[in-house]
């Protein structure tokens, strides 16, 4: 039953506030009209007896105490998808700005949708190739996983997400059904065009589905476009069986928003200004990604985000790593020494790549090879501090070897053009030709057979 409210008691940035409200639900989608205007959307996000607190899509700019009424709908916020949602564009609310004309299904979705029961998760088998080597070879992206990139401002963590947009793929092919949900959250404008643009050239846009949140939309948008776009993911997922790979960026200014509205809520702030509930927040994104035992399709997950001062102990980093399986950091210093993408392959890693690489998924040597790089990589950077010291010149031959493993590694392994998309059995070439610069004998991560199979020297 709808019930209308003809005065405010207050008006707080995003926020409305109103008293004498009764049988108001948390999440319930409100009504707000002011005389000569188009109405506005918003929802409930506290309610104290018969006080009501709501947030305001598009804004409280004109509203007052006096002008408005507020309409309570007696229902969560809702988005209409079907299949036609694929190749479209949405803004942060669900709504489609690519003139393509609203999505008619006979059901609507609750986009405050809940996480996965444990129970009835799948483990997660396979892999989703990136055509990114770093990535593929090193911290494999296993259908159904969680595996965020920790990047730094004025970092391409851009146009890596566009990159991997444009070449993933699922392992095997066949008869599975695979699409991207792009979510970007509080981009310029200039940013948005270069994702739309990118998509289209690569002719890819078509299985991608867009949600698009201006850094000029409302602040109160930005909080509800990743739940908007893990929603349409879900119902592609496990009402169409797709195999869906979420890439949502950038996480960090949807928790700043998140500390913005909190802090108009006038709630005790946490760390850093962040709410005290930022974790369990978290936590009801990332947990929507993974497997039904009784469905099929998959969501992957592969949010992005932003480190401010590049300090990986921040909290929005600090707390994803509590949830995910793993992570993929980008570095200031590879991108300073002009390598793209610059992966930190050191710090980086996919908690559950053990169970998805190898015979029967990428290649039989797979797992051997990406141990022996990691190995032979963090040498180098022990040999580096020395040769500081020492210089080049005085280092033993072995340790010179390392030393231009460590030159080959980073400019033909980690460095990929941005249209370059390499295969997993590529990418395994790559590595096979870096590490035959090394002596047999400094391969101590593989057996004897595989080197007699694949040495190069």
């Amino acid at each position: 039953m709808k019930r209308e409210y003809l005065m405010l008691d207050k008006v707080e940035g995003p926020l409305i506030i109103l008293s004498g409200v009764k049988a108001a639900s948390y999440g319930e989608v409100v009504r707000i009209k002011v005389e000569g205007e188009k109405s506005r959307m918003g929802k409930v996000i506290r309610i104290d007896g018969d006080r009501v607190i709501a947030q305001v899509f598009e804004g409280t700019s004109g509203l007052s105490t006096q002008n408005t009424s507020v309409t309570f709908t007696g229902k969560p916020f809702e988005i209409s998808l079907s299949h036609e949602i694929l190749g479209r564009t949405f803004n942060g609310v669900g709504h489609p700005i690519d003139d393509g004309g609203e999505i008619y299904s006979g059901q609507l979705y609750n986009i405050n949708g809940r996480p996965i029961n444990p129970v009835a998760r799948k483990y997660p088998k396979n892999y989703i190739q990136t055509g990114i080597s770093t990535i593929d070879t090193l911290t494999t992206l296993i259908r159904g996983q969680k595996l965020p990139i920790f990047s730094g401002n004025g970092l391409p963590h851009n146009e890596l997400a566009a990159q991997i947009v444009r070449q993933a793929e699922i392992s095997g092919g066949g008869e599975e059904k695979f699409a991207v949900v792009f979510a970007a959250i509080g981009v310029k404008h200039d940013d948005a065009a270069f994702f739309k643009r990118s998509f289209e050239s690569a002719g890819t846009l078509e299985n991608v589905v867009m949600f698009i949140n201006l850094a000029d939309d409302p602040i109160v948008e930005r909080v509800s476009t990743p739940r908007c776009a893990l929603t349409a993911a879900e119902y592609l997922a496990f009402e169409e069986g797709y195999n869906i790979l979420v890439v949502m960026t950038d996480v960090t200014s949807y928790c700043e928003a998140l500390r913005e509205v909190s802090s108009a809520r006038e709630e005790v702030p946490s760390r850093k200004g962040y709410p005290g509930y930022l974790y369990s927040d978290l936590a009801s994104l990332y947990e929507r990604a993974g497997m039904l035992k009784n469905r099929a399709g998959s969501i992957t997950f592969l949010p992005i985000l932003t480190m401010p001062n590049d300090d990986i102990t921040h909290p929005v980093p600090d707390l994803t790593g509590y949830i995910t399986e793993g992570q993929v950091v980008l570095s200031r210093d590879l991108y300073y020494d002009n390598i793209y993408p610059p992966v930190n392959v050191l710090p980086s890693l996919s908690r559950l790549m053990k169970d998805g690489i190898g015979e029967g998924y990428t290649i039989k040597e797979h797992p051997d090879v990406a141990n022996q790089l990691f190995s032979s990589y963090s040498k180098v950077q022990d040999i580096r501090a020395l040769a500081q010291i020492i210089g080049e010149s005085d280092l033993s031959k072995v340790d010179q070897k390392y030393m231009e493993f460590g030159r080959h590694f980073e400019a033909t392994f980690v460095t990929q053009g941005l249209d370059e998309n390499r295969t997993i059995k590529e990418s395994i070439d790559v590595a096979w030709d870096i590490l035959s610069v090394l002596p047999k004998s400094e391969l101590d991560r593989l057996s004897e057979e595989i080197i007699e199979a694949h040495y190069r020297g």
